[in-house]
């Protein structure tokens, strides 16, 4: 195992505003002197920096809108007042997810505590609801959980010396590790999470009626979970009140006990805690776990199994078939549930150790069932489903877990599966749509890298401020009565869209959006207003990363003022400089040590640096410049 630096344990000087009630000043950050780059290059502004200045300083308004036309004073949804069944309280956090986010970026100053009078406005009306405990969400599983907390987990980048969301860190992550009593999820003699189901309440091993009710109509299209359920053949049994408890008794018996693979989710939670204060029972408990399910993976020839039974066995449960758990190979999504919590867990484990061995989880169940594809055409089609009668289910794989892996690991065999298994047709062009999350344009984005889509930055920004105001527009015209919305109803007009501003501001894809955290080459702060993200009057674009160095190029708008801004190696410090090349300069290489430098903008100045990195060399945190 790689070995890396031990991590700077003093805490985080408070240094946003003290406009927040539970802000808690933690001491002095750890020290580090930053060397100073000095770009002096004027130039007229490019177009993509123009689109850029204008989404973060646009959407603060259109999310203020959203916000006043969809909540209450309190900050509580405008909704009905009972919600039924174990489903629900992901969705009223996916409302606001990107917030916190987008003020980490440089948004408006009052998205830090906006942003947390929401998350703690929907975790108060969900537990009215019955759905979340103790502020965590009582029982759901890590899909859910994942969609649930990437909201929470942006504080740590937002307003990482907030008392209460440190606290509510830790106390979450003892739920998963087995600190807490009340939630003993976590068996650690055989390495295993209880139940897919989990939370608050602990392992959740029989589900009912209620619990299922309000997702009834959501599953009917899916294959059923398994084929020789006496009198059920289809979907819709789900919808049939005679055959519906015969159903959920099956799956009561046959999957809510043990271990799966979408549990690897839950190390986001506990890294989260991690990235704090550095705790190693975290970091232990991230590496053992992952380890697991590299073991089981071994022990089933190289195929992620999807079962594990509650004394660790392979398929305990299902009569020794490795598949057909929870969220598994068969039901109901296969492949996607697999590749996301595999690249989720390795990608936290590398995060920690430096080690890239860990991505083998998910590069096994790319290869499982790269092995098993077949070429039709241009397009390559791979099983995403396996059942009793073998491997089925042919459909391309989505080019975008692919990109996240090569994006890690920087590895030429990685680069290669992107170009052989997906159809990259159309990738020197975009075409915009915004999926439930905000991910989707990785293939695009890479030819951008390349230098093959040269227009991609000014393209994609624009496109997402088009989106911003096509949802306004929803939100205008929106005649809804509380009645008639659904749970979606408030995340699908949400006008706070980060995509771009992810890729061309820190040079990484979006965070995979159920569960993932925001794993990126670059982060920026602001000396003079002392906060997280891109100052104002400055746009920033990556347009090139490699193996060991990252190039940026640095926009000041002001043409009578120097601007600063630090930059950071990596999202959490994980990475270190070594290096800095100025464009056009003539003094050669400067050299850099340590995970942040500061950079001096001229006025009016364009201009690109270079800058070396020595990736994962550093324990990262949620540390911030003093």
């Amino acid at each position: 195992m790689k070995k890396v630096s031990q991590i700077h344990r003093p805490s985080i000087r408070s240094w946003i505003a003290a406009w927040l009630v539970g802000m808690t000043t933690l001491g002095q950050a750890a020290s580090q002197s930053m060397t100073v780059v000095r770009l002096d290059a004027p130039a007229p502004p490019p177009e993509w920096a123009f689109w850029q200045r204008q989404l973060l300083d646009q959407m603060g308004p259109a999310a203020r809108e959203f916000v006043q036309r969809y909540t209450k004073p309190d900050g509580t949804l405008i909704w009905r007042k009972e919600w039924p069944g174990m489903d629900g309280s992901d969705d009223g956090y996916e409302s606001f997810y990107n917030f916190p986010l987008f003020h980490a970026l440089g948004g408006p100053e009052d998205f830090a505590p906006l942003s947390v009078k929401l998350w703690d406005a929907v975790t108060r009306q969900f537990t009215g609801y019955g759905q979340v405990h103790r502020e965590f969400d009582g029982y759901y599983d890590w899909m859910h959980h994942g969609e649930s907390y990437v909201n929470f987990y942006f504080f740590g980048l937002s307003v990482p010396e907030h008392r209460r969301m440190r606290e509510r860190a830790f106390r979450f992550a003892g739920m998963y590790i087995g600190e807490d009593p009340r939630a003993p999820n976590y068996d650690p003699v055989h390495r295993i999470l209880r139940s897919p189901l989990n939370g608050s309440r602990g392992p959740r091993f029989v589900t009912t009626e209620l619990d299922w009710s309000t997702h009834r109509d959501d599953l009917a299209p899916y294959p059923l979970p398994y084929d020789d359920i006496p009198g059920i053949t289809s979907g819709k049994a789900w919808l049939d009140d005679a055959l519906y408890p015969r159903l959920l008794s099956v799956m009561n018996d046959r999957m809510m006990r043990g271990d799966v693979p979408l549990n690897l989710t839950a190390s986001s939670l506990v890294l989260h805690a991690y990235l704090y204060r550095g705790d190693a029972k975290y970091r232990e408990w991230i590496l053992g776990y992952v380890d697991a399910w590299k073991d089981r993976m071994r022990q089933n020839g190289g195929i992620l199994p999807d079962n594990v039974g509650l004394t660790g066995k392979i398929g305990e449960h299902t009569g020794g078939k490795w598949w057909g758990g929870y969220y598994g190979w068969k039901w109901p999504h296969g492949l996607f549930n697999q590749v996301e919590a595999t690249l989720i867990g390795g990608a936290n484990a590398l995060l920690l150790s430096g080690d890239l061995s860990h991505l083998e989880l998910c590069r096994g169940v790319v290869e499982s069932v790269r092995n098993r594809g077949r070429k039709e055409g241009e397009v390559f089609l791979v099983p995403h489903r396996h059942n009793d009668q073998g491997w089925h289910d042919f459909r391309p794989i989505n080019p975008s877990y692919l990109i996240h892996l090569w994006y890690l690991s920087q590895l030429p065999s990685d680069y290669d599966r992107v170009e052989q298994m997906t159809d990259t047709r159309g990738w020197t062009s975009l075409d915009y749509r915004k999926s439930k999350g905000d991910f989707g344009h990785e293939g695009p984005w890479l030819r951008f890298l390349e230098g093959r889509f040269t227009d991609y930055p000014a393209a994609m920004l624009k496109a997402n401020y088009q989106e911003c105001l096509r949802r306004l527009n929803m939100i205008r015209t929106d005649r809804s009565s509380v009645d008639q919305q659904d749970v979606h109803h408030w995340q699908q007009r949400n006008p706070v869209v980060l995509e771009g501003l992810v890729q061309t501001m820190l040079g990484g894809p979006n965070h995979i959006y159920h569960g993932g955290l925001l794993h990126t080459r670059l982060r920026y702060f602001d000396p003079a207003r002392r906060r997280p993200g891109l100052p104002s009057e400055m746009a920033a674009l990556v347009e090139k990363i490699t193996p060991a160095s990252v190039t940026v190029r640095l926009v000041n708008f002001n043409p009578s003022e120097r601007k600063e801004v630090i930059l950071q190696a990596g999202m959490f410090g994980e990475h270190e400089f070594s290096r800095a090349k100025i464009e056009g300069a003539s003094g050669g290489v400067m050299p850099l040590t340590g995970t942040r430098v500061r950079i001096s903008l001229g006025p009016g100045t364009v201009q690109a640096v270079e800058l070396g990195l020595r990736r994962f060399s550093r324990q990262p945190s949620y540390n911030v410049p003093e």
